[in-house]
């Protein structure tokens, strides 16, 4: 067991932006790496993060103050709660979401824009604080709830573990005397006075207090933190919860405790939240059993319950996991905060087991969830990622709230509008995913342009510079900058895609590097150079023989990148759903990371043709009709031009 009482080794006391990053657990030698210990320059991932910074932040500030989301403050500061509460009960947590986004920013960046907005939200949270550190705008005050209340649906516990990590990125960034921070102790202690062992044995209807708690008390060196976590953890699974009407207790993930589960189910945030909150509980106390459930849930969820793109969650009903092989393109939930999430497990568990798998899960997901929800301009998201649309969407206003979560196009805001903000705070620490340290050994991960300065274990530094413009292009440059004259490790990792990857290592013939791991240990010169060469010729990807929704047909990859046929890229009069693939017809990659298929064949005109129709003998009817050139184009530029028809499974013709 982890010595809880010792202070944690991640603690900086005055704060650094050097080694702040969102998780750092207690125990074990890997860490991320640091805010600034890796900046990204000009590429996919540096564009994304500088859209996010001039643009998307700004665009989430706006929307919240004139929806009046940042007025409930005001209002519970004033006493003036009687009146009518505009957003929903956890609009709370946008605001603070958006806190955190903000810190990683300005230690990213040193952003005074960033920092003015932060203090500006401050100064307007603290003031509704009630003095025994509850801070909530939709509960306890007149004319309101009663605090607690509702644990099924109130999102109080789950607000408050969003201001947890706000205030973490914040401390990490400026150091803990911070007036946030202040704020967030106080919540922090209000919650293991009303929450814990003999108290009141609630848990929250949607996790994230769990991940909060914990990172708090990494941050602070506070037990109790952890400890509440841990509890909250044990509780859940014992039908605690009240039913709601159509949804099951596997909703709220109450029907199984944490550590019987065998893969996730019900609502796919709160599954992914709450592994996440069980993995920082394990790690921390040195749980085997704990870290080995979720180990094998996320085994079985991504073998059997995830999409090609990453993304979890099939059911719209419940913004749920389905069954086994339950996968459908054209139903695919997918949400955005979902994949984020999955992306927030799959990290913690890197960094407890350093297996390649992890981050293999990440960058797939990184690709073709976070990069596809928001438009190329920063101001319009997506909150689920079907793999098929199949009429174009309505466009939306842009000066209008989307009440719908699903319509084909990026929408400006949300009246649940958990997303846009996720994706703030993820791009702004976006490069604390995209590497490892390891007492002498530094990790590639993630592969972007950009320069890092790694502080190995005794304080020397390993400085790189990565030259690529990945996934565009399948080599990345490594060029080494400043090294300690003695070997160190540097490890690449190879994508599970990626067979017949080769490493030449400074100047050096070309190596086969089979996926998973590439080491290179030595005594490092500057000026050195190792080329990691990734393949990226499409490939074709055939769906498992369960997955009943997508029998049948056939999807194509290029590098990290999955993509899709889009109605505007198609010849006049042919209709997306009349498409069928040629197995056997060339796949080449083109200009601007599309692909294209050659004699691709197009279905005889279906109209008056009933949906189901007998054959002699059983045989399938032919698709017949001409053949056609096809391009297809990465997923995450789906539905920039226009709205449009979709798919990425295409249906192979009988005649392949």
């Amino acid at each position: 067991m982890t010595d809880t009482s010792a202070p944690p080794t991640n603690a900086v006391p005055g704060g650094s932006a050097l080694l702040a990053r969102p998780v750092a657990p207690l125990s074990g030698s890997r860490r991320g790496a640091g805010l600034t210990e890796f900046r990204l320059a000009e590429g996919f991932w540096g564009r994304l993060q500088q859209t996010n910074a001039t643009t998307t932040l700004g665009h989430c500030l706006d929307w919240m103050e004139r929806l009046g989301w940042l007025a409930n403050f005001d209002r519970v500061a004033t006493g003036e709660t009687a009146r009518e509460r505009p957003g929903w009960q956890f609009s709370d947590s946008e605001v603070y979401k958006l806190l955190e986004a903000l810190a990683w920013e300005r230690g990213r960046s040193g952003s005074p824009e960033a920092e003015a907005m932060f203090v500006a939200l401050v100064e307007r949270i603290g003031p509704a604080q009630d003095e025994d550190g509850y801070l909530n705008t939709c509960f306890g005050h007149a004319g309101q709830q009663p605090r607690y209340s509702d644990l099924e649906e109130g999102h109080e516990l789950y607000c408050l573990g969003h201001l947890l990590q706000a205030a973490v990125a914040r401390a990490r960034v400026t150091g803990p005397r911070d007036p946030l921070v202040e704020i967030a102790r106080r919540a922090a202690d209000h919650v293991c006075r009303e929450f814990g062992a003999g108290a009141r044995e609630g848990i929250c209807g949607h996790p994230e207090i769990e991940v909060g708690l914990a990172e708090f008390g990494r941050l602070l060196g506070e037990p109790r933190y952890l400890e509440q976590a841990r509890l909250f953890i044990e509780r859940r699974g014992r039908g605690t919860l009240r039913p709601i009407p159509l949804l099951s207790a596997a909703y709220f993930q109450d029907d199984v405790p944490v550590r019987e589960a065998q893969a996730w189910r019900g609502h796919a945030v709160r599954a992914l939240y709450l592994a996440a909150g069980a993995l920082d509980v394990a790690v921390d106390t040195g749980d085997d059993e704990l870290l080995d459930a979720v180990r094998r849930q996320w085994s079985r969820t991504v073998e059997r319950r995830t999409y090609l793109t990453g993304g979890m969650g099939s059911r719209h009903q419940d913004e749920g996991f389905g069954e086994d092989w339950e996968l459908p393109a054209d139903r695919a939930y997918c949400e955005t905060c979902a994949g984020i999430a999955s992306i927030m497990v799959s990290w913690r568990l890197f960094l407890a087991t350093g297996e390649a798998r992890y981050a293999d899960l990440m960058e797939r997901t990184f690709y073709n969830v976070l990069a596809t929800s928001p438009r190329a301009d920063g101001r319009a998201f997506f909150y689920a990622n079907p793999l098929q649309q199949r009429e174009a969407g309505s466009d939306v206003e842009a000066s209008g709230v989307n009440p719908r979560a699903e319509g084909g196009v990026r929408a400006p805001w949300f009246e649940v509008s958990c997303c846009p903000t996720n994706v703030a705070r993820t791009l702004a620490s976006w490069q604390s995913y995209a590497a490892a340290v390891e007492d002498d050994a530094v990790t590639l991960l993630q592969y972007a342009a950009g320069e890092g300065r790694f502080a190995l274990a005794d304080g020397a530094v390993l400085a790189l510079g990565i030259i690529t413009s990945y996934p565009g292009d399948g080599e990345v440059r490594i060029e080494i900058r400043e090294a300690p004259a003695r070997p160190v490790a540097l490890r690449l990792r190879v994508p599970g895609w990626a067979t017949g990857a080769t490493l030449s290592d400074a100047g050096g013939p070309r190596s086969v590097v089979e996926p998973g791991w590439a080491m290179v240990e030595r005594e490092f010169q500057p000026g050195e150079e190792l080329v990691l060469r990734l393949p990226l010729e499409p490939r074709m990807t055939w769906p498992h023989p369960r997955v009943d929704g997508l029998r049948g047909t056939a999807a194509i990859e290029r590098g990290p990148l999955v993509l899709c046929l889009e109605s505007t890229d198609l010849p006049e009069g042919v209709d997306l759903a009349d498409v069928r693939l040629d197995a056997e017809a060339p796949v080449r990659a083109v200009a601007d990371g599309a692909v294209a298929a050659g004699r691709v064949q197009v279905a005889s005109d279906p109209d008056g043709t009933p949906p189901f129709q007998s054959q002699p003998g059983g045989a399938e009817p032919s698709a017949g009709g001409p053949a056609v050139d096809l391009r297809l184009i990465p997923y995450h530029r789906w539905a920039e031009r226009e709205p449009s028809a979709m798919r990425i499974f295409i249906p192979v013709s009988s005649s392949a």
